[in-house]
């Protein structure tokens, strides 16, 4: 099992997610609940179908860390 790093913005609309790692990944909802159940699947997919296709893999690299910064 492996741990990929996910991103998550709120927009103007609801919410975005995508992960570093699996470039053209990419989901968006109108809530954090659904982006987050979207971008789990969206992940199985694409590993999924980059199986299928006999492509490697990407290692999970992307290490993601929220700093305090006083503003």
């Amino acid at each position: 099992m492996k741990e990929y790093a996910a991103v998550f913005e709120k927009t103007s609309n609801g919410w975005s997610a995508y992960a570093p790692n699996l470039p053209g990944l990419g989901v968006a909802d109108a809530t954090f609940a659904q982006t987050k159940k979207l971008l789990r699947e969206g992940i199985e997919m694409h590993i999924k179908g980059m199986r299928e296709d006999g492509l490697p893999i990407p290692e999970p690299l992307t290490q993601v860390m929220r700093m305090a910064i006083p503003a």
